[in-house]
């Protein structure tokens, strides 16, 4: 399928601390009030629970709630949603952090987070994933990662098989700067339109996050930026721009070729 204009709707807000009854009823406000504008909606990291590394505590079953939820969602809405919470593992290991990309017609793909960040200890607490997901939306070629996955660009890489990577984060505004000049980096380096989501607000171990969400064209240049301001945002990404610019500048023919173990 051809690639068709994308509308993105991007979701920056607060979370409740280890309440996912209260984020998902938060968080549906807001997707509810989207039907029909959008065809894909995106939500921060551990959108149900905040950054919590009380993994036994905040994982539910593969298929709990949060995924009837998000179902839910995608169908009222017509539109993808996607973002991370955590999930328990079925032969009763560490939890993993899960990307869940659920579909209108209730069919959904998994990611799970493959870095893990060590210094809040997550690579403890929960267990890495192995493989990359792409999916397909619009005729768009999609890579979703979470968070941490950002400061590896070898992960990130992309081998002509995405035109959109996607991010979802609990990203603390101490380190904000190095958060909005990687998603730039990885726009830059892959000749792909990005979508960076993140949160504002604080945590409960008093961390403060700043948002900067943001969605960049393939040049790295922000079309949609709310700084540190809470709630829903919309752009279409033009088809035609992005294939017209890799046309013009199609350094992906020089790239080195390599391959991940």
């Amino acid at each position: 399928m051809p690639k068709q204009d994308l509308r993105v709707s991007i979701i920056q807000q607060s979370l409740v601390w280890q309440d996912p009854p209260a984020n998902r009823a938060r968080f549906g406000e807001l997707i509810l009030g989207q039907a029909g504008a959008t065809d894909l909606i995106v939500l921060p990291e551990m959108f149900t629970a905040g950054f919590s590394m009380d993994s036994q505590k905040v994982a539910e079953p593969a298929t709990g709630e949060t995924l009837a939820w998000m179902k839910e969602m995608a169908q009222s809405t017509g539109a993808v949603i996607t973002g991370s919470y955590a999930v328990a593992a079925k032969d009763g290991g560490l939890p993993l952090n899960r990307l869940v990309w659920m579909r209108p017609d209730a069919s959904y793909e998994i990611y799970d987070k493959r870095h893990l960040f060590r210094m809040a200890g997550e690579h403890k607490r929960y267990q890495a994933g192995e493989g990359r997901l792409t999916v397909e939306l619009m005729g768009w070629r999609i890579r979703p990662l979470i968070c941490y996955d950002l400061r590896f660009p070898v992960w990130c890489r992309n081998q002509e098989d995405y035109d959109l990577l996607i991010f979802v984060a609990n990203w603390p505004a101490a380190r904000a700067y190095p958060w909005s000049q990687l998603l730039k980096a990885r726009a830059i380096e892959n000749l792909a339109c990005v979508v960076g989501v993140n949160r504002v607000g604080e945590d409960g171990n008093g961390h403060a996050y700043s948002g900067d969400s943001v969605v960049l064209d393939a040049m790295g240049k922000p079309v949609v930026d709310p700084g540190s301001k809470a709630g829903v945002f919309t752009v279409t990404l033009s088809a035609e721009a992005l294939n017209s610019f890799r046309e013009k500048f199609p350094a992906h023919l020089d790239a080195d070729g390599f391959q991940l173990t």
